[in-house]
């Protein structure tokens, strides 16, 4: 399938590692000018550079963002409309914020976890939709957790805003479907990145347990029986992302293997 791709402008937060690199990687395979960002310069230079090996595309480009900074979106935004003139598609994703319950969160956290993982994308999109609306095409894709389905214990921050970006993205949707621009939001499940590992080990230490019971037991839960590859969240992404998609919006969706059990 042709996913319509092609010479896309494809703007991906958070993008030197894990799922949003994978991202990267599958929109530069179909074709698309893809802009990386993330907080690490080095970092982005080498994922980069990855992106261009794998892909062939050298249409790749990257920019310094910290989700967390409105200066810093503002500065990559104008960045990407004055090389190009548009943007076509925006991949909204940032790191999980701080891990634990309600008693070891303090005010300063639930002010962190509010501007990285729910005002940031607020702020992209505001960015976006200008460009998206004048040329009557857009797709924005909110990277999210399994966790807008079935709360995940421990993770309360996550839980909460989660959550609230899935009521963004869904309201979003409803108002500016009539514009072509396509918004949804994709939560993973226990894909095989960095943070599940780092979840991992938090949860080997509570336990007194070696980190590889904890992955074999997690595994096991998966109907599939296994975790998933970055790559496989990123293909959904690149679909949803794409001109192939041309229905479907307002939706939230979790890529998991099968193992939520809620409706």
């Amino acid at each position: 399938m042709d996913l319509g791709l092609a010479e896309k402008i494809a703007v991906v937060m958070a993008s030197s590692k894990g799922l949003g690199k994978a991202t990267a990687l599958e929109l530069a395979r179909e074709g698309a000018t893809v802009v990386l960002s993330s907080r690490s310069e080095e970092a982005l230079k080498q994922a980069a550079e990855d992106v261009k090996q794998t892909t062939g595309n050298d249409n790749i480009h990257f920019r310094v963002c910290d989700m967390s900074s409105e200066q810093d979106i503002q500065s990559l935004f104008q960045f990407v409309t004055e090389k190009f003139g548009r943007i076509d598609v925006l991949i909204n994703n940032t790191g999980g914020p701080k891990s634990g319950g309600f008693d070891a969160v303090s005010d300063a956290d639930w002010y962190a976890a509010f501007d990285r993982n729910l005002l940031s994308y607020i702020r992209t999109a505001r960015a976006v939709l200008p460009y998206m609306k004048k040329q009557q095409f857009g797709r924005i894709i909110n990277v999210s957790s399994s966790s807008t389905k079935e709360v995940i214990d421990g993770l309360i921050l996550s839980n909460t805003f989660r959550a609230g970006m899935v009521g963004f993205s869904k309201t979003l949707a409803r108002e500016v479907a009539a514009d072509n621009i396509m918004v949804n939001t994709v939560g993973p499940g226990r894909i095989a990145t960095d943070r599940v590992a780092e979840l991992n080990e938090i949860a080997a230490q509570k336990q007194g347990v070696p980190v590889e019971d904890i992955a074999k037991n997690s595994e096991a839960q998966i109907p599939s029986g296994r975790y998933g590859d970055p790559e496989e969240f990123g293909r959904i992404v690149a679909f949803l992302a794409s001109s192939a998609n041309s229905y479907l919006t307002g939706q939230s969706l979790v890529i998991d293997g099968g193992l939520l059990k809620a409706l």
